[in-house]
């Protein structure tokens, strides 16, 4: 449901901006005319613009409008676990202003049809910036490659298989080479299905206890080593998604430091939960790549603070009950978390282990750099993307509360503090939960006119 304009001008008083691009963290004013921020500083005193809304915002943040780089948005072909509209909402009330939505739909978005009907469902919603990843190759089977130049033309902005490795390394050198003189980025499902084929969970202790086929972790270090030599060999661009283990995270780390050109994501549920929330066989808890070690956890978070891993990206993955609620072995792998991904994010900061600011960059302004994208950044000029953060709020996820129309995430019934409680997309509300107001109208004594 959309959130009414109230008017083409804003004024957002009181709130500190953190914003990656600016040296310090200030409280200052946002004017905001035409779907553009016009003005960033104090609102002189006297200045009267018809119609403008004001916003109170005191203790509240200010933030570019976070841009989710890995989603499952699921239509075409699966509008029973999720749809653009849905799927669009559950971001604005995350937080977000954008997301970058995974190929694996049916078909396939690996034609210029499929790009242009998501950019359409995504227009018709007008919620968030839907930015299409279009597959790496055919049908993402792995055999020959997509039409790239068309799929860019049409408005993808990156490739992947994701959900698939692409096992052919010859493929994913040609992939490579030809992704890299479009300038299109190259987003890397790392995944050796010889080491994993049939596996349900981390291998290890917990996976023999309870009687589950295990997926090592070599099966993404493997993969992640092959595509960053090729990288290397190329001089193309490789960007590695959700990673899960520390053996992924050296990798990339050693790559790095010898220049070669890699970037790197990790999910919320990887450096917040263990494989020993499987212990339950709680299906909302399978993942691929799954839930793995202590150790792994660890060395993600050392990964996040030293830079190594650049991004967090939710991997929104939303399943039908029916996709979920079978045997451990045959339920879908993959969970909700455009709603989550924030406030989980925010025990990083609460941790010590980042700044606010770094954190708001590895969910903008570094995401926005990946994939090439507009936003990360609030100057004059710029659209009205933002989001407005209350760093203390409590709440509690609950499936009715979710707009997601799958509910499956192992965060069901927890207690969580930070959350968005208005985002803006062009200047316009498209999600509000400030105190004193509802999803359709701003009002009550956070907002008078001038």
């Amino acid at each position: 449901m959309k959130v009414s304009d109230h008017g083409k001008s804003w004024l957002l008083r009181g709130a500190r901006i953190v914003d990656p691009s600016r040296p310090r963290e200030e409280t200052l004013d946002i004017l905001i005319e035409n779907g553009r921020i016009a003005h960033i500083g104090r609102k002189p005193a006297g200045t009267r613009i018809n119609g403008l809304q004001i916003l109170e915002l005191d203790g509240l943040i200010v933030t570019p409008g976070l841009i989710d780089m890995h989603v499952h948005l699921r239509e075409p072909g699966f509008e029973y676990k999720e749809t653009i509209a849905t799927g669009s909402a559950a971001a604005a009330a995350g937080g977000f202003t954008a997301v970058a939505c995974m190929p694996n739909t049916d078909p396939v978005n690996d034609s210029r049809s499929v790009t242009e009907f998501i950019l359409r469902k995504a227009e018709e919603a007008d919620l968030v910036h839907v930015y299409p990843v279009a597959a790496i190759t055919a049908r993402s089977q792995g055999k020959t490659l997509a039409e790239y130049w068309d799929l860019k033309e049409a408005g993808s902005v990156a490739l992947s298989d994701d959900g698939k490795p692409v096992m052919d390394s010859a493929v994913m050198r040609r992939a490579l080479e030809y992704a890299h003189s479009l300038g299109l980025p190259v987003l890397s499902h790392c995944e050796d299905l010889s080491l994993s084929a049939a596996g349900a969970i981390h291998e290890g202790l917990a996976a023999t206890e309870l009687g589950l086929p295990g997926i090592p972790g070599i099966a993404e270090e493997i993969m992640v080593a092959r595509d960053l030599l090729l990288a290397e060999y190329t001089g193309a661009a490789i960007h590695i998604c959700h990673v899960s283990s520390a053996g992924s995270v050296r990798l990339i780390r050693e790559a790095k430091s010898r220049g070669v050109r890699v970037t790197a994501e990790t999910a919320p549920h990887y450096f917040t939960l263990t494989v020993d929330s499987l212990r339950g066989y709680d299906v909302n808890a399978k993942v691929n790549p799954p839930l793995r070690e202590e150790r792994d956890v660890e060395a993600i978070r050392e990964g996040l603070r030293d830079g190594t891993i650049d991004a967090i990206a939710s991997d929104h993955a939303p399943h039908a009950v029916t996709d979920k609620e079978v045997e451990f072995e045959y339920a879908a792998g993959g969970m909700i978390g455009l709603e989550t991904s924030l406030a989980l994010s925010l025990r990083l900061v609460a941790d010590g282990l980042l700044s606010l600011k770094e954190l708001i960059a590895k969910m903008s302004s570094r995401p926005a750099a990946i994939l090439g994208v507009p936003g990360g950044r609030l100057a004059p000029g710029e659209p009205a993307d933002l989001t407005v953060i209350d760093l203390t709020r409590p709440w509690k996820v609950t499936g009715p509360e979710l707009r997601s129309r799958s509910k499956n995430t192992p965060f069901l019934g927890w207690q969580l503090t930070g959350k968005a409680v208005l985002t803006m997309k062009g200047g316009r509300a498209t999600y509000s939960d400030l105190p004193g107001t509802n999803s359709d109208r701003l009002a009550g004594k956070h907002t008078r006119r001038s």
